[in-house]
């Protein structure tokens, strides 16, 4: 996996976290690093797009709350937060921890926050599915003997 691809991962991840338990897990890490804002957190919208099927035009969905924001941390690693709604701590927070991936302290992070999240949400979706399979009928045609 590129390092392209794992930052995607990770973005997607404290993206989707609940904020509150981002910054709990936050807190467990330990001190804040020193930084700067490059970008101070703003609100903001954003156009959703969709498209029908997977595979169809593209249409505008409609708009979505979004707050952003940059920050470069005093070693030079620069992290950006994207998170939908107007959590200011969420996005600051999620551009901590992108900047901290980019350090020597990535695994102490992935360990501490990263992989605590990503399991939670693996288990919800799991149980978001089993209850939707529970609730699955399996359809079949009898053959009659008619022929």
């Amino acid at each position: 996996m590129t390092a392209e691809n794992n930052r995607r991962s990770w973005m997607s991840v404290l993206a989707k976290a609940p904020a509150g338990r981002l910054l709990a897990l936050w807190h467990e890490l330990g001190a804040e690093p020193d930084f700067h804002w490059l970008r101070a957190p703003e609100i903001g919208a954003t156009m959703v797009r969709g498209r029908l099927g997977g595979t169809g035009a593209p249409f505008n969905l409609g708009e979505m709350t979004l707050t952003r924001c940059a920050l470069q941390l005093e070693s030079g690693a620069v992290g950006h937060g994207y998170v939908q709604g107007r959590d200011k701590d969420k996005a600051r927070v999620a551009a901590l921890v992108d900047a901290l991936m980019q350090t020597e302290q990535a695994e102490a992070v992935r360990a501490t926050i990263l992989t605590p999240l990503q399991a939670e949400m693996t288990a919800a979706k799991d149980t978001r599915a089993a209850k939707a399979a529970a609730t699955k009928v399996d359809f079949f045609t009898m053959v009659r003997g008619e022929d």
